[in-house]
């Protein structure tokens, strides 16, 4: 089915349907991505808020998006075959909404035009955050951010 004005791209297509502009567009830059993961146990991932050392804390974007792989190694790059499988992307995540086949929030920047709606629903980490070269034990970080 072909996008209409009446349907957006990511309600018509699929992630792996997808043009890297609309694949990019779909990022919300709430930057929760970017943040520290713990395994508890060897069993439980849970979420900090220490962020990655390129993670911009006011724009909540990559400082280095180009070579975030190369600077980190262990960054986690989505994928339309990884985000089905990746448990710890939040529920307000446009990937993991349109592969669960549901619409955007009205504060996505795609709906809402500005890219200040994720921030105004405190939807992002924007002040929430500790940068990793200032954060000690991960275990100490861990967050009971309810969007897990």
């Amino acid at each position: 089915m072909a996008e209409t004005p009446e349907r957006p791209f990511w309600q018509t297509k699929t992630l792996a349907q997808m043009t890297p502009k609309e694949w990019e567009s779909l990022c919300d830059g709430c930057g929760k991505c970017c943040l520290h993961k713990v395994q508890i146990k060897g069993i439980k991932l849970k979420i900090t808020n220490v962020a990655c050392r390129l993670l911009d804390a006011h724009t909540c974007q990559c400082s280095n998006y180009p070579n975030r792989k190369t600077l980190v190694p262990d960054c986690v790059m989505l994928t339309a075959e990884s985000v089905g499988e990746l448990a710890w992307l939040p529920t307000t995540c446009a990937y993991r909404l349109v592969h669960e086949g549901k619409d955007l929030f009205d504060w996505h920047p795609l709906k809402s035009g500005s890219t200040e709606g994720v921030h105004e629903a405190k939807i992002s980490v924007r002040g929430r955050i500790v940068g990793e070269r200032k954060a000690g034990s991960l275990v100490d970080h861990i967050v009971p951010w309810k969007d897990y």
